[in-house]
C-alpha cells in the first residue's frame, strides 16, 4: 500500500501538469477560432457549430451582408468600419441567441443560424432594422443597411451548410439588389453560378441570372 501511495504521489504532479497543458491547448483552439475583431466565430468554429446545429428541423441558416461598407471606410475612416462591424457582430449574436450561433466569414460578411418555430421572417425583419441603428460612440452618420438571406434547412434536405449558404447567398443578393432588407431563399433554382460563386461575383457566369423567392 506504502508503495502504491508513493507511485500515486509521484505521478500527481505529471498529471496536473498535462491537465494545465489540455487546458491551455483546449484555449489556444478556441482563440483560433473566434474573430479577433467581433468576437464571432470564425467560418471554422461557425462551421462545427452550425453543422450540428442543422440536425434540427427548426433551423434556419441567415447570410448578412453589411451595405455599402466600402463607403463607410472611405469616408470616416477604418476605425469607424471596425465599429460598425463590432456592432453588427454583437446585434446578431444577440438576436440568433445562445441556441444559436454566428459568425464572421470576413470582411463585412456575417452568417447565422438559428432555430426558429415559425417566426424567423418576423424575427429577421426586426434584426434588419437594429442593424440599421447608428453605432453608440460614432458619428451619427456611421450606419448603413445590412442585407439578409435566409433558407430554412428543412425546405432542402438533401443541402448540407455549404449548399444552404450559398441559397441564403443568392436571396441576400437578391434582397441588396432590389433593396428589399431581408429575402427568402425559395424553392426554384438559384442565380447562375460557376464553381459556387454566385452571378455578380468574380468566376460567375456572365448569363442572366435566375432565381425564385418569397418575401
Amino acid at each position: 500500500m506504502n508503495a502504491l501511495a508513493t507511485f500515486l504521489l509521484s505521478a500527481l504532479p505529471l498529471t496536473v501538469g498535462w491537465a494545465a497543458h489540455v487546458w491551455w491547448l483546449r484555449g489556444c483552439l478556441n482563440t483560433a477560432r473566434r474573430d479577433p475583431l467581433t468576437g464571432l466565430r470564425t467560418r471554422e468554429g461557425f462551421t462545427r457549430r452550425a453543422t450540428a446545429l442543422l440536425k434540427d428541423r427548426r433551423a434556419v441558416v441567415v447570410l448578412a451582408d453589411v451595405d455599402k461598407f466600402k463607403t463607410i471606410n472611405d469616408t470616416f475612416g477604418h476605425a469607424a468600419g471596425d465599429a460598425l462591424l463590432k456592432a453588427t457582430a454583437e446585434r446578431l449574436a444577440h438576436h440568433v441567441g445562445p441556441s444559436g450561433v454566428a459568425g464572421r466569414l470576413g470582411g463585412d460578411e456575417f452568417a447565422a443560424v438559428l432555430l426558429d418555430d415559425g417566426t424567423a421572417g418576423d424575427l429577421l425583419a426586426v434584426l434588419h432594422g437594429v442593424l440599421a441603428r447608428p453605432v453608440h460612440g460614432q458619428d451619427p452618420a456611421v450606419h448603413t443597411t445590412v442585407s439578409l438571406g435566409w433558407v430554412r434547412a428543412v425546405d432542402f434536405p438533401a443541402d448540407d451548410l455549404s449548399g444552404l449558404l450559398r441559397r441564403a447567398d443568392e436571396a441576400m443578393y437578391a434582397a441588396k439588389q432590389s433593396r428589399a432588407g431581408t429575402r427568402r431563399a425559395g424553392l426554384g433554382r438559384l442565380f447562375a453560378t460557376f464553381a459556387g460563386r454566385r452571378a455578380g461575383r468574380a468566376g460567375a457566369r456572365t448569363d442572366t441570372p435566375v432565381v425564385a423567392v418569397a418575401a
